[in-house]
């Protein structure tokens, strides 16, 4: 199981580790914003949703799971799991994978809302942890995006360009991506690239967390 550690942020010390549940480099840079030493660890789950699962709950026991496996390999840490569900018209959206699915993905949401379900859990494994604080803090955090009317084309060369075919959605929407979005309408605008960091700082202040050390 892969361990990347996070050499850049040394010069703030947390009294505990602290863990991303996620081998994302989208979310290791999210995280890295808040200037918190962290390393990051690959769960090893099953991502397969339910049969007849809502998308969010899909998401939600993603996130809770991830940072759970970690947990059970890591004791004495707060773990970070997240996970993101894309649903077009019920339908759940996955990472394309490759060129063509990606553009068949992009052909289908063209001109329509795609809502992204992403849920974020934090576990706090610590033994001596303060027992008025939550051991499990799950949240939702559902952005809807308007894709933009565009030709064949333009989809075809955007992905070209940019090959984003590890994203749900198949758009980086930190990225070139953007241009291919009409709207975004989220609570927290970090969401959408897959890892809300509204609701993460939140969550951490909860467990004593200091950030403007």
């Amino acid at each position: 199981m892969p361990s990347t550690p996070n050499n850049t942020l040394q010069n703030k010390a947390l009294s505990h580790p602290l863990i991303l549940a996620s081998s994302s480099i989208y979310r290791a840079e999210l995280l890295a914003r808040l200037r918190l030493p962290f390393e990051s660890i690959a769960p090893e789950i099953d991502e397969t949703s339910y049969p007849h699962e809502a998308p969010e709950q899909t998401a939600l026991r993603l996130a809770q799971e991830k940072a759970i496996a970690i947990a059970k390999i890591r004791p004495e840490s707060i773990i970070i799991g997240s996970d993101q569900v894309a649903t077009l018209e019920g339908e759940q959206i996955g990472k394309p994978g490759n060129h063509q699915f990606a553009l068949q993905q992009l052909q289908k949401m063209r001109g329509k809302q795609v809502i992204f379900h992403t849920a974020l859990c934090v576990f706090d494994g610590r033994s001596e942890r303060d027992a008025s604080a939550p051991q499990v803090q799950l949240q939702n955090i559902q952005t809807l995006v308007h894709f933009r009317d565009l030709s064949d084309a333009e989809l075809d060369a955007y992905l070209h360009i940019e090959q984003p075919y590890d994203c749900a959605g198949s758009a980086k929407n930190e990225a070139l991506g953007i241009a291919i979005l009409e709207k975004i309408i989220s609570e927290d605008p970090t969401a959408l690239t897959g890892l809300p960091l509204i609701a993460l700082t939140s969550m951490l202040r909860k467990l004593a967390v200091a950030f403007f050390k």
